[in-house]
């Protein structure tokens, strides 16, 4: 039997993904292997998104790969994908959502339990996330917000150096990781109040549109719930035709028959930012009224 390829970034965090998406494959009979592919933003690593050109900064690579055939599947965090898929790949699969929400490092040496989010006033804060900065402008503008890029692991060592008093990170990398965070003060940003990215914690599982057997496999790992709350998230992005540097948090839920979004959205990481929550009976019913409010700001 020949092996499924698996491309994959390099970092830690990628190859715990894609060693896991490995695991559960093999355990449905199959064989595989990983590929590792590095992409353009793991090759520019001392600007910040909102400088870079283009889009596609961690996929355009491994999406090639795929489109010539010298993988099978890849592996995405889906937060980083293109709304629109390239022309001749699909995404066959979302795997359950692991915690969505956004974790704040920080300094013990720079806590202030009695502030919002616990960090010290005018803390230099790191994120190169435009949502993220929008967010912290709202609630906290005081601080001094700086880029930060690099590698889970790159990061966290950036703030134990002390270039920072406050990094923000995505809690399903650190739990993914297993990463010992005791040497720091732990905020977990509640998702209704610090919205997360659309499809944040969730896995793409993407391959190409005539592999008809590689879909029909990859359909055992798709998570339906979490792929009909994504589904509302990546939607709202796609009509705003937004990507990683539109300062937009979308984050859906579904409890019994409703589905119940909650919103951040700003024009730019230092406009004002605005949040809505509201309920739905439908999929399509959410999107139109997610974007009905957000256009009518």
């Amino acid at each position: 039997m020949k092996s499924i390829v698996i491309g994959s970034r390099g970092s830690d965090l990628a190859l715990w993904q894609a060693n896991y998406i490995k695991a559960k494959i093999e355990d449905l009979g199959f064989t595989c292997v990983i590929q590792i592919i590095e992409t353009r933003g793991d090759q520019i690593q001392n600007i910040g998104f909102s400088k870079m050109e283009g889009k596609g900064f961690f996929t355009k690579e491994i999406e090639e790969a795929l489109l010539e055939k010298k993988i099978d599947i890849a592996v995405h965090s889906h937060k980083d994908l293109e709304t629109s898929q390239p022309s001749g790949l699909c995404i066959a699969a979302v795997t359950e959502r692991a915690a969505p929400e956004d974790v704040i490092l920080i300094l013990k040496s720079s806590v202030d339990e009695n502030a919002v989010f616990d960090f010290k006033q005018h803390a230099v804060v790191g994120t190169s996330s435009a949502r993220r900065k929008a967010q912290l402008n709202f609630h906290r503008p005081d601080a001094k917000l700086e880029d930060l890029r690099g590698n889970v692991p790159t990061r966290i060592q950036k703030l134990r150096d002390g270039k920072y008093d406050a990094i923000i990170l995505a809690k399903a990398g650190l739990d993914r990781l297993e990463i010992d965070l005791s040497e720091f003060h732990v905020h977990v940003c509640e998702p209704e109040k610090f919205v997360p990215a659309p499809a944040q914690g969730a896995l793409g599982l993407q391959c190409r549109t005539e592999d008809e057997s590689t879909i029909q496999l990859l359909s055992n790992l798709n998570h339906i719930e979490t792929s009909d709350c994504v589904f509302i998230e990546r939607s709202v992005l796609a009509q705003l035709n937004g990507g990683c540097q539109l300062p937009l948090g979308v984050y859906a839920q579904k409890h019994f028959n409703e589905y119940v979004v909650h919103v951040s959205y700003a024009k730019s990481s230092f406009d004002e930012t605005v949040y809505y929550s509201l309920r739905n009976e439908s999929q399509t019913d959410a999107i139109h009224h997610v974007l009905k409010l957000l256009k009518e700001e």
